[in-house]
């Protein structure tokens, strides 16, 4: 990240920008920065400005206590007053969720496209998101940021034995790393339900997009979204997972995003 703007309460955002026309803004979604979408960014900088940020909390930007979801809000209106006053906004997984606060609260956005914001639809999985906010907010009060890591490793179903796996490769300082913006996702995804009324004060158009090799309960997640906001569209990848491929996602975003 090459530039710093300040957000309101003066936290300095690292972010890049890449192309020329419309603003188009990637949101990251939890334990990852904004090198996590970059590769997102480079098809698609041919048809738009594409902006990369990364996150309060996150890579080289600031961060300012306490935290609220407000401030993220807020991180995104600067952003956009930066780069040109309007933007789209993409966000993935729990990013998606703080993307669509953001259209919700009245930034000037003109269109958003959220993959897999991982709502929860059941109770048992309700009751599962409580958990993992509880024990997630006792780990980071008592300093331990591998437990809080593994706890969301957990949450993503990854299995212990890949997550002890894990815990012993180079890797695992840089997610330690990032271990207190757990919390901020957490907070973003407001208990883990679908915030129906929020969604249904978006007036702006939103394509909801899942991968249809992504577990079953995701695609109702996208699909309840887009059922839920006035003008929303429901898309599946063929062959995609929560971790789509750049090729398969940026010409649907392209799409999207040029209407």
């Amino acid at each position: 990240m090459d530039q710093n703007i300040s957000s309101r309460d003066g936290t300095a955002l690292a972010h890049e920008s890449a192309g020329r026309g419309a603003t188009i803004v990637l949101v990251s979604g939890a334990m990852s920065t904004g090198a996590t979408v970059a590769p997102l960014a480079a098809p698609l900088s041919e048809r738009f400005r594409v902006v990369v940020y990364d996150r309060r909390g996150r890579g080289a930007s600031g961060d300012t206590p306490p935290y609220t979801v407000e401030r993220e809000v807020e991180d995104l209106a600067a952003l956009i007053e930066a780069t040109g006053g309007e933007a789209a906004l993409y966000g993935v997984s729990s990013g998606g969720a703080l993307a669509l606060r953001a259209a919700a609260s009245g930034l000037p956005v003109r269109r958003v496209a959220v993959y897999e914001t991982p709502y929860a639809l059941s109770e048992e999985h309700l009751a599962e998101r409580a958990r993992y906010t509880e024990r997630l907010t006792a780990a980071l009060e008592e300093g331990r940021r591998g437990d809080a890591v593994e706890l969301f490793l957990q949450l993503t179903g990854l299995d212990d034995a890949v997550i002890g796996s894990a815990r012993q490769s180079p890797m695992w300082a840089g997610m330690e790393a990032l271990a207190p913006s757990l919390a901020y996702d957490d907070a973003v995804m407001g208990g883990g339900g679908v915030p129906r009324e929020m969604l249904a004060s978006i007036g702006v158009p939103v394509l909801s997009i899942a991968g249809d090799a992504s577990p079953a309960w995701m695609r109702q997640a996208a699909k309840a979204i887009a059922e839920s906001v006035p003008r929303g569209a429901y898309r599946t990848l063929e062959g995609q997972t929560h971790m789509a491929e750049p090729d398969v996602l940026a010409p649907v975003l392209a799409e999207f995003f040029s209407r």
